[in-house]
């Protein structure tokens, strides 16, 4: 008998909103890092992006979703969704926020839909890589579609 293909909350969105996207399983039964995500779904690092969750000086909470590798620049990240500051969220508030858990993060199915900004690096390509909305899944699908989809905007976000 083979294994019952999971849905996440991220899948069943993509797939009442006609979304075409790719799912790549792989093996992890706790949290990895973003860069042995990659070694294990070969998918192209500067194309696979992570996924954080912030608040900000108002209290409203902010996904951004930036490359793997790379850093937030916490003062554009804040003037890209009009706040005076935002700050990382502590991992132990990410399930009770997001329903979502360290290393399984989608920006797409989360509790809530809150304001959501894509690192405009995204706007290049054709396909990018997010989590899947648990650990040992990930989500190949256009930046423009998961825009559309969780009402994102595209703005520069990284640490130079």
């Amino acid at each position: 008998m083979g294994k019952k293909e999971v849905k996440t909350n991220a899948v069943r969105i993509l797939e009442r909103n006609k979304i075409e996207y790719e799912l790549i399983n792989y093996e992890c039964d706790e949290f990895i890092d973003g860069m042995h995500t990659i070694e294990k779904t070969g998918a192209p690092a500067e194309q696979t992006y992570k996924t954080l969750v912030m608040q900000g000086k108002s209290k409203q909470y902010y996904v951004f979703v930036i490359p793997i590798a790379e850093e937030v620049d916490l003062k554009a990240a804040a003037r890209s969704v009009g706040e005076k500051s935002v700050e990382m969220i502590h991992v132990k508030d990410l399930t009770a926020i997001t329903g979502y858990v360290r290393g399984g993060c989608s920006p797409l199915g989360m509790k809530k839909a809150f304001p959501t900004v894509i690192d405009a690096s995204a706007e290049q390509f054709d396909k990018m890589y997010i989590s899947g909305g648990r650990i040992g899944t990930t989500i190949a699908l256009n930046p423009q579609d998961l825009a559309k989809v969780v009402r994102a905007t595209f703005a520069p976000i990284l640490a130079q």
